[in-house]
């Protein structure tokens, strides 16, 4: 498993998001830069958009899901064509589990275990 993984639930169809397009970048001095890409599964997981065993340094990140995409494939008007989570890693190693719930006017996120 990654040390960085993500779940998305439509809160709206009260069921997983699957074939959301996730980007995992790492944010530094105002750049960022692309370390992993992928998309939900089924279950709206997505559990290997860094490679298994591959490490993780304190840092901050920013997890891009690509919601309009997944509401223009669902026929859906949304307001919000992505949605970026920035968050800090304060020290390297563990795992790192960021949860998205989603609706089409909506969202909110939380650190999971």
């Amino acid at each position: 498993m990654s040390a960085i993984t993500t779940h998305v639930l439509d809160t709206a169809r009260g069921r997983p998001a699957s074939g959301v397009a996730v980007v995992l970048e790492r944010v530094a001095e105002g750049l960022a830069t692309p370390l992993g890409r992928g998309a939900t599964d089924a279950d709206g997981r997505l559990r290997d958009i860094l490679p298994s065993g591959a490490p993780l340094d304190a840092g901050t990140y920013r997890l891009v899901f690509d919601t309009g995409g997944y509401f223009a494939a669902q026929g859906t008007d949304a307001f919000y064509p992505e949605v970026a989570v920035v968050f800090q890693v304060k020290n390297g190693g563990g795992h790192f589990h960021v949860p998205l719930l989603l609706s089409p006017f909506g969202y909110s996120t939380y650190r999971g275990s």
